[in-house]
């Protein structure tokens, strides 16, 4: 189906407000902690929106040596936001853009070596994966709703109904909605909830009036980076487990526009990434990573053309260089983000329950690979204190349920079907994560 202009300006303005929120986040948690000015703060905030975007475009735009070629978007990482913020206060600000610099190389390098652990990833991982990112995040969405952790009107009945408004806004699209209707449903109602919250006074564009109009990046703005190996191989361990997420997104993402994803398609993804983070560490952006929020938007526009994301990648850079343009996403209150992520968030979960569909569960292993991995991404996500003893700087693993329940996955299906003849002639016959035999 041919879309007009207007339409996939539409749909990839979708996908930016869908992701914006959490790539705002990013800078501003790290930039507030390490108490930078405001001029330094709109210019991390505003730099990281462009990078988002000429990341995103480096990942959808497949080449020989990079790119996964899938409707994918990068943002900030925030498994990052812990570490670079310790790093800072510890060794300084460009101490945190010498390991970031460093990390990019790193996944470049380990890109070819990384994507031949696919065997590790059959359709029982996958699903798992794609299952605990959805169910780990979908608390990021109900605080979100709630009016965002810590604010002072936290859970206030206002909140509550302008977030579960917008839901139902979606879903009443979504459910009577025809054709291009349908598949704005998550634009419609971020416009729609916003609107109603403007009555409400709840809708402040005071930050417009205070942005640049125009802005430029700079290279090493914050300082020539420095290079420290503690910060370095902490670095190395955040991107690792933005490689592991990305894993389960691009298999995700292959099954939706039913696309197989084979080894060399994850090296391509992985370097991509890794260049992704190495341009942004020069203009002092900060680590990128799939979002996964995206993915959901995929599944429920039904739209699944790279044509948008191209556009959406446009856009960001478009709003970085004009800082004012992007101060009008901010004004977006919290609640109506919030409700929009829980549809998507939880059309992840879906999806990932789809995948799991072609997983044989009369083999009792499959049920408790699923079982304990889902049962440690989730248990961490909720109880993240319970490894408060664990060193600082293996926090980044342990209080991430992501992280805790995809490794569980892989680990108990390395353990149950190592031993298993079947598993063991994979050389002849690999089930590859969407579920087909290919023979090699």
């Amino acid at each position: 189906m041919q879309l007009s202009k207007t339409k996939q300006l539409s749909l990839g303005l979708q996908h930016v407000l869908a992701m914006y929120a959490g790539a705002v986040v990013v800078p501003l948690l790290v930039g507030s902690a390490l108490g930078l000015t405001a001029a330094q703060l709109t210019y991390l905030i505003a730099i990281d929106i462009m990078m988002c975007g000429v990341a995103t475009i480096l990942q959808v735009w497949k080449k020989k040596f990079s790119g996964i070629g899938l409707p994918v978007v990068l943002g900030c990482t925030f498994t990052a936001v812990g570490p670079m913020i310790a790093i800072g206060n510890t060794y300084g600000i460009p101490a945190i853009y010498g390991a970031i610099l460093t990390a990019g190389l790193f996944v470049i390098l380990i890109g070819s070596f990384f994507s031949r652990l696919v065997r590790l990833f059959p359709p029982v991982v996958t699903g798992a994966v794609v299952l605990i990112i959805g169910v780990t995040l979908v608390p990021v969405a109900m605080n979100d709703i709630a009016g965002g952790q810590g604010s002072a009107d936290y859970g206030s009945m206002t909140n509550l109904m302008l977030g579960f408004g917008t839901l139902a806004v979606i879903l009443i699209l979504f459910r009577f909605g025809k054709g291009f209707l349908k598949s704005i449903a998550i634009l419609s109602g971020i416009i729609i909830g916003t609107v109603v919250a403007g009555f409400m006074g709840m809708v402040d564009f005071s930050a417009v009036g205070e942005a640049s109009w125009f802005h430029l990046p700079q290279v090493f703005y914050f300082g020539t980076p420095e290079f420290h190996l503690i910060p370095i191989l902490t670095m190395m361990l955040v991107v690792t487990v933005g490689l592991v997420e990305a894993t389960g997104v691009y298999f995700a993402l292959g099954d939706i526009t039913d696309k197989k994803v084979e080894g060399d398609d994850l090296k391509r993804g992985y370097r991509a990434e890794g260049i992704a983070i190495i341009l942004g560490g020069l203009v002092n952006a900060f680590p990128y990573t799939t979002y996964s929020q995206n993915v959901g938007l995929v599944q429920l526009s039904g739209v699944k053309s790279n044509q948008i994301i191209y556009i959406a990648g446009g856009m960001l850079i478009l709003l970085g260089l004009v800082p004012k343009i992007g101060a009008i996403t901010i004004a977006i209150p919290t609640p109506v983000l919030g409700g929009a992520m829980l549809a998507m968030f939880g059309m992840v979960i879906a999806y990932g329950i789809k995948m799991l569909s072609r997983v044989d569960f009369s083999d009792q292993r499959n049920l408790m690979i699923v079982a304990i991995s889902v049962g440690m991404g989730l248990g961490v996500t909720v109880v993240p204190e319970m490894f408060a003893i664990v060193p600082e700087n293996l926090k980044v693993i342990t209080e991430s349920g992501i992280v805790m329940g995809s490794t569980t996955a892989i680990v108990l299906n390395f353990i149950y079907h190592i031993g298993d003849m079947g598993y063991m002639k994979s050389r002849k016959k690999v089930e590859t994560p969407i579920g087909e035999q290919v023979t090699e």
